[in-house]
């Protein structure tokens, strides 16, 4: 029997998230976003729709077909009923990112970057199209036609599809043109410009003769969208199976597992969509009409080709992140974690002092070991060589590697196998839980005995994301959080979950539990009780209720949320004292941030877990507490900014609706704003001076948005 929850202040995940990517939405119709950012953000909505309908279309859809009736404690809804909200809440979204790329594409006319149809070439750009088919194209087309003799065939995953119906005297048949893996997404024309022409319309113009014997009836661009919401844990394999063999079934299963959408482009679908749906499963709600291109991921290779001029007027100015203002760039980076904690911002500081750290230890005789849990890394990682050279060099280089990051697997398998023959001891964690914390533990033997390094962070070991997201890392000599972390690693390497650490906050065990006494504390305080909470996401609903009874007991409680948010806040007599928001940007905002009480009395954390019931019970997540003073006034100064946004700011409201924040008088965009600071790199002179001087911040202009 489920039980029952107070759904007044709590809203559905899924729809929560599509306003998310509604917002996302909104930057493609920013003027003060240059055009191509523009695109981009079109280009990113239509993916993350994808990854939407993979995993949490795929879930519910899972879970609707389980006979006992599961009842969402937010929103008060069985899986079908939230799968009927869902199909009824993307259709306007469709509608919108058409709208959108329509007014997008005739700007960019303007800007001689045209997508052209095939009706709108000259007989040059016509003949250079038909070479391209003629020589490129059609010797790698698979065409398909289902009749009585022909079955219906697999219909990939998310890969474009011409499909036509057919005549041929009589007998009616429908065809299948996949578009060929292998070739360009585009053709660009030879013309000044950027002026190119889609695969698809090429095919669909070459339809009747690749099918030269059939009369086409009717034609159009299709895509189906596959449940991928695998979990390795629930499929089953033999005890004595590798791990990496397991993961790798996993991957090849996904492309094969059962539809959830249908996207159609062109043509009426008065005789294709009966068919598809009959054969593919799926009710008409399903199935989604679409104006724009089915795939944008070709928006991404446009920038290259854009002149110095076009680029500078179409794309966001270039940016470098510069070196951490808390370190010398010129001395070694260990003996300065020795001397003082260091907090790292990116992506408006480099990752590269982290790197180093991991070099350096690797060649200093004085380093036992380099512990570290890896979630994601990039397909290039310089981490992973220093890991392997340390592991060459002696040292014990473990590696808590999660297998089972969705969409990265067959990466992160790569790695863990190049990392296993340089020496490194792998491991997996376990079963059912996944490992999802940043941490990195240095460990050195001196005279004065044992010495720790650690290191925290809220986002992944991936250097290419950490020019692009939002994160935090914390670097740290504290023997207590050195102790806390070399602990942590010996429960990993025997599946203790449950391990109790004296600053460390970790899930599956833990987490939730003190953060929830560090909320009692403010509770207790009533209207001198404040909370400050960044996160992606917030569903778990015992955290939502204490939040709840934090609002009702006067504590004043600020969020910034950025995706999705099971809070409404503001409801009277029960949120009325919380306040959410969400920041979309250019960069991912991606760090996770908790403050309870204020100014020097205020506990602050930096962590890599979400306040989601996954991360609270189903996942290792590390929160750590930030104690250094001048990486405390830094992070008091990011949060402050963050709350000061109202340019790319939006206000969650009572009704469960998002609005912009009104920027008044002094517009501030925070990710700008941090871009632009320009905070002077203590000397090593100064660190040794008092702590007023050493680590005060500068003064701080705000940032006035353009």
């Amino acid at each position: 029997m489920n039980k029952q929850f107070d759904t007044r202040y709590t809203q559905d995940r899924e729809l929560s998230w599509l306003k998310f990517n509604e917002r996302v939405l909104a930057e493609a119709r920013d003027e003060s976003v240059p055009l191509m950012e523009r695109l981009k953000f079109a280009a990113i909505f239509t993916s993350n729709l994808d990854e939407f309908f993979m995993i949490r279309v795929g879930s519910l859809t899972d879970m609707a077909m389980v006979k006992q009736t599961h009842v969402d404690n937010k929103s008060g809804r069985t899986p079908q009923e939230q799968l009927q909200a869902i199909f009824k809440a993307v259709v306007p979204l469709y509608k919108q990112r058409d709208k959108v790329f329509d007014q997008l594409d005739l700007r960019l006319r303007a800007c001689n970057i045209c997508r052209l149809s095939m009706e709108e070439l000259d007989s040059r750009a016509k003949k250079q199209v038909e070479r391209w088919y003629r020589d490129e194209v059609r010797p790698v087309l698979s065409p398909l036609v289902v009749d009585l003799h022909h079955p219906f065939p697999h219909l990939g995953n998310k890969r474009l599809t011409i499909a036509l119906a057919l005549r041929r005297g009589d007998q009616e048949s429908f065809g299948f043109l996949p578009l060929p893996p292998g070739i360009p997404p585009f053709l660009r024309l030879d013309e000044r410009g950027v002026h190119y022409v889609l695969l698809e319309d090429v095919l669909m113009e070459y339809a009747g003769d690749v099918f030269d014997q059939f009369t086409i009836v009717e034609k159009a661009v299709i895509a189906v969208t596959r449940n991928a919401d695998i979990s390795p844990e629930d499929e089953a394999y033999d005890v004595d199976e590798d791990f990496r063999q397991h993961m790798r079934k996993i991957v090849k299963k996904r492309a094969r597992l059962a539809p959830v959408r249908l996207e159609i482009q062109g043509g009426k679908g008065e005789r294709l969509l009966p068919f598809l749906c009959e054969k593919l499963g799926l009710p008409r709600e399903q199935v989604f009409k679409s104006k724009a291109p089915l795939s944008l991921e070709y928006v991404y290779s446009l920038t290259s080709l854009l002149s110095p001029e076009s680029t500078q007027a179409l794309c966001d100015p270039p940016f470098s992140p510069r070196f951490p203002a808390c370190l010398d760039p010129q001395r070694p980076i260990l003996p300065q974690i020795l001397a003082r904690d260091a907090l790292v911002f990116y992506p408006f500081e480099q990752m590269d002092p982290f790197l180093h750290l991991i070099r350096e230890a690797a060649f200093d005789p004085d380093v036992l070991s380099i512990k570290i849990t890896i979630y994601r890394l990039a397909s290039r990682a310089k981490l992973a060589e220093y890991l392997s050279a340390a592991a060459e060099n002696g040292k014990d280089v473990t590696v808590l590697m999660e297998l089972r990051a969705r969409f990265d697997e067959q990466n992160n398998i790569r790695w863990a196998e190049r990392m296993e023959e340089a020496g490194c001891t792998i491991f997996y964690g376990s079963e059912g839980i996944k490992v999802h914390s940043k941490i990195c533990l240095i460990t050195r033997r001196t005279r004065t005995g044992i010495q720790h390094i650690t290191q925290v962070g809220t986002g992944n070991y991936n250097e290419k994301t950490a020019k692009l997201y939002t994160d935090l890392c914390l670097m740290t000599a504290d023997p207590i959080i050195g102790a806390d972390a070399a602990a942590f690693f010996q429960n990993m390497a025997i599946g203790n979950f449950s391990g109790d650490y004296q600053r460390l906050l970790a899930s599956p065990f833990g987490l939730r539990s003190k953060v929830m006494a560090l909320m009692d504390r403010e509770i207790a305080k009533g209207k001198d009780g404040y909370i400050f909470l960044k996160l992606n996401s917030i569903t778990d609903r015992m955290l939502i209720d204490k939040l709840a009874q934090a609002s009702q007991a006067g504590v004043e409680i600020d969020m910034n949320v950025r995706g999705i948010c099971c809070i409404i806040p503001g409801v009277p007599g029960l949120t009325e004292h919380i306040q959410v928001f969400s920041i979309v940007g250019r960069y991912l905002e991606h760090s996770r941030i908790y403050q309870f009480g204020r100014g020097e009395d205020a506990d602050l954390y930096i962590s890599s877990a979400d306040f989601m019931t996954r991360n609270t019970q189903r996942r290792v997540e590390i929160a750590c507490p930030v104690l250094d003073s001048w990486c405390r006034k830094r992070l008091f100064h990011i949060i402050d900014v963050l709350k000061q946004d109202n340019v790319k700011s939006w206000q969650l409201k009572p009704g469960g609706l998002y609005h912009p924040k009104e920027p008044g008088d002094s517009p501030c965009c925070s990710q700008e704003m941090f871009q632009s600071e320009s905070v002077p790199c203590p000397t090593p002179e100064g660190r040794k001076s008092s702590e007023k001087k050493r680590f005060s911040l500068p003064k701080l202009g705000r940032f006035f948005h353009a």
